[in-house]
């Protein structure tokens, strides 16, 4: 009988109706139980909370004892309810079912204790009392953020299981019932369900045979047929949707995969959901970590983007911030957005890295101030040379030539300063061609000192070479790096004093020559050694000579555009020692800064 598929469709059914209507049974008597008591657990809670308020303005009063009285007995006789009143200590001093000192101590009820440690609680027991089982709800009394007390309220469950004997009995009719009607409709459907499969499998075993005659056709009406057309459809509208989503998938992979930005998703909980590789990347987060279902504090330890999250899902509104990260100091843009209408309750964060914007920012912020900086002292200075010449000053011929002569000075380092800036930003922006070609670093340095060796002359110093005629040949534009001997030339005499000397020489390291122009003069102090190639930046020896405060950032540039490197050591009150190294290899064709 077991191998007879209509007696295993009617067992089965039946088996279906019996487990079906044992399982439906004791869940809706379960359902309505936990339904039941959960309304009257939520009732008798919000009953305790306006006890608890009015209890608490009460335990305040003039008479505290005589107001907790009256209102126990009014809300036992409102909500016909047994209320209690309890001290921290578990003393009662309220109760409406006899006076409070004839009952014992209330402390080491449970419901009491969580209430005592700040926390609404309910519980069902036993109570001796009532010989029955009893819901209490508890709920702490509160002064100025201190608990001063319990409110109680408790309710009988009595009646809830007298009615639920009754419902007990009432499904247990209708679950025979039902499983009697189902034995009958399970042998007719079987019957019914199996006779046009054992045609179909008849007719499978005649095309299995060879004979064809007696196939149905594929265009049978009956429901087997309906079946199978039903089903060929579904199967192929199943793989052409399984083929668009697999596409769909592969391009947000793509994306997501290489996109700059960093991307994020968070459910409700905080938990992450979806994470892509420039995230990974922006927070040092491996490859190999997995931090899908990981609480989003435990992967990204920023307080910053917690908040953000939080305040984006509280106001289900975008949200943006601004953070620096570590250790790596990046300027990132974070921005929250919910995602109410294709994943509700989760959250999908962006994070833009801005460093490079924020220090271009910075550059040019400071680049305008030291500008204006360096142009306010002599503009302030003409300004102040007219004004006296306006005020009569021309009328005295001595004095208005020495004031025409400041002047001229003035509109000179202006002028200057103005070359200098206009010659940095045609070499910042490459338009600066370099004509380079094989020259000995000897060639390179006579002529810088030739030109400069008659103002050392004249400020009273030494200045002489030390170079081998041996060393290999550079690629370089003599032009350009004669341009930066000269600048360094011109700040070692500028800040030697008379009888100093200063040294120009160069010497093989590897594959570079490390050119060096060395003083006897002032120094640099510490601080300022890692600036000193800044645009405009001075250090205080630099101030009390004039000059813009471009040279040695326009020999940087010079320098680096030949693949080189530029440096300096001093020591206060010890002299000054500038090197650039220029590789001896030849350099790529591109000859544009």
């Amino acid at each position: 009988m077991l191998y007879s598929m209509r007696w295993r469709v009617i067992l089965s059914n039946i088996a279906l109706a019996i487990i079906a209507m044992g399982g439906l049974s004791l869940f809706l008597h379960s359902y309505l139980r936990n339904t039941i008591i959960d309304s009257m657990r939520n009732n008798l809670l919000a009953e305790t909370r306006l006890l608890a308020e009015q209890s608490s303005q009460a335990l305040q009063g003039e008479q505290p004892t005589q107001a907790l009285t009256a209102l126990v007995r009014q809300y036992a006789r409102s909500f016909d309810q047994r209320v209690t009143i309890v001290s921290p200590d578990g003393r009662v001093i309220g109760e409406s079912l006899r006076p409070p000192n004839q009952m014992e101590n209330h402390l080491t009820r449970p419901e009491i204790q969580s209430a005592l440690s700040g926390v609404e609680a309910t519980t069902i027991r036993y109570s001796t009392t009532f010989q029955a089982d009893m819901l209490y709800a508890a709920i702490p009394l509160r002064s100025n953020g201190e608990i001063i007390g319990v409110a109680r309220m408790a309710v009988s469950l009595a009646e809830v299981e007298n009615n639920l004997a009754i419902i007990r009995r009432t499904l247990l009719i209708a679950a025979l019932l039902t499983i009697l009607a189902a034995i009958l409709l399970a042998i007719l459907l079987g019957n019914f369900t199996v006779r046009p499969l054992q045609q179909l499998t008849h007719s499978v075993i005649q095309m299995k045979d060879g004979t064809t005659s007696e196939v149905g056709s594929p265009e049978r009406l009956d429901e087997v047929g309906q079946l199978e057309r039903a089903f060929g459809e579904m199967t192929s509208r199943l793989n052409s949707q399984i083929d668009e989503l697999r596409s769909e998938r592969g391009k947000l992979a793509a994306v997501l995969t290489y996109m700059t930005d960093g991307i994020l998703i968070a459910d409700k909980k905080a938990n992450l959901q979806l994470i892509n590789p420039s995230a990974r990347e922006i927070f040092h987060i491996s490859k190999s970590r997995e931090v899908i279902n990981h609480s989003l504090i435990e992967v990204i330890r920023h307080h910053q983007l917690v908040k953000l999250l939080q305040k984006c899902q509280e106001s289900n509104t975008p949200q943006s911030a601004l953070f620096e990260t570590t250790p790596d100091r990046l300027f990132i843009q974070a921005i929250a957005t919910p995602l109410t209408v294709s994943m509700p309750g989760h959250t999908l964060l962006v994070f833009q890295d801005l460093t490079r914007i924020r220090r271009l920012e910075t550059v040019r912020r400071d680049f305008i101030s030291n500008v204006s900086h360096e142009l306010r002292t002599p503009l302030a200075s003409l300004k102040a040379i007219t004004d006296t010449l306006m005020e009569g000053a021309l009328e005295d011929p001595p004095a208005a030539k020495r004031f025409l002569l400041r002047m001229n000075q003035e509109i000179d380092n202006l002028t200057q300063m103005v070359r200098e800036l206009l010659e940095l930003s045609r070499i910042e922006s490459g338009k600066v061609p370099l004509e380079t070609r094989p020259i000995a670093p000897l060639d390179l340095v006579s002529p810088a000192v030739e030109r400069m060796r008659l103002q050392a002359e004249r400020a009273g110093l030494s200045l002489r070479m030390d170079i081998s005629p041996h060393l290999p040949q550079v690629m370089a534009d003599p032009e350009r790096l004669e341009q930066v001997l000269v600048n360094l030339l011109h700040n070692a005499i500028k800040f030697t004093p008379p009888g100093g000397e200063i040294v120009v020489g160069a010497y093989g390291e590897g594959q570079r020559n490390v050119f060096f122009v060395r003083d006897s003069g002032v120094g640099i102090s510490p601080d300022a050694i890692s600036r000193i190639f800044e645009r405009f930046y001075k250090a205080d020896r630099a101030r009390s000579g004039g000059g813009t405060g471009l040279g040695l950032s326009i020999c940087r540039h010079l320098v680096e555009s030949h693949q080189g490197h530029i440096w300096a050591e001093s020591m206060p009150a010890q002299g000054s020692t500038f090197y650039f190294s220029i590789p001896t290899t030849i350099l790529p064709t591109n000859e544009n800064l």
